[in-house]
């Protein structure tokens, strides 16, 4: 498995904007650039075109927003996205499990440790 590449600029396609991704296999996170919420994470077997087909606040009317949580970004000049070339689709999926398994024990030991502090033995 190859290693993360940097945070980039996620693309605005109604400037022109183009994905700078793998053609094949991987993972992708995209995250708020500012607060650091992940706001779309998963494997695939052809990163650009996922990272491309990412439906993120775009063309939601008026009615819709009365009847749907609030978009996590207001447009996507607020995010970024990184990728992770993979050698094949499996690979991608066994990556991504575990990077979840690995948030997932982060996030744990973050709670323990708040819990520990604020009930001191």
């Amino acid at each position: 498995m190859q290693t993360w590449s940097s945070w980039k600029q996620f693309p605005d396609a109604q400037i022109g904007g183009h994905v700078e991704a793998p053609i094949g296999p991987g993972v992708y996170e995209v995250r708020h650039a500012v607060t650091g919420r992940v706001v779309a994470f998963g494997h695939t077997g052809n990163v650009a075109n996922a990272i491309s087909d990412l439906k993120l606040n775009r063309g939601m009317n008026s009615i819709a927003r009365l009847f749907r949580r609030q978009p996590l970004v207001s447009g996507v000049s607020e995010l970024e996205y990184r990728t992770c070339a993979a050698s094949s689709r499996a690979e991608a999926k066994t990556t991504a499990s575990r990077m979840i398994g690995l948030r997932q024990s982060a996030w744990r030991r973050r709670v323990d440790t708040g819990w520990a502090a604020r009930h001191p033995g």
